[in-house]
């Protein structure tokens, strides 16, 4: 599925709710916030930080999808066309 089709599914399911998309500086937080449950569980597979015995095994897949959908709505609140960009960064490497 294109990018494009994935920001417009991010749009319906915002655009159900009054408020619309939070402002960039909450996204960026929202983001960092992301960011780094992902970093906690790539540490607990691949780094010394272990995890408690009690502690439940995270998902890498869903903190990765958690950040593409800030991600996604960070580009929509802005009008930016993430497949645009993709490709255009695909070119440039």
């Amino acid at each position: 599925m294109p990018l494009s089709e994935h920001q417009a599914r991010v749009n319906r399911w915002i655009s159900q709710f009054e408020e619309g998309y939070f402002h960039p500086l909450t996204n960026l937080c929202r983001l960092a916030e992301e960011v780094g449950e992902l970093a906690r569980e790539v540490n607990h597979r691949f780094g010394q930080k272990t995890k408690k015995k009690d502690e439940a095994d995270g998902d890498m897949a869903m903190e990765m999808a958690d950040i593409l959908f800030v991600i996604i709505c960070m580009a929509n609140r802005e009008g930016i066309d993430l497949q645009a960009a993709f490709d255009r960064m695909m070119e440039k490497i």
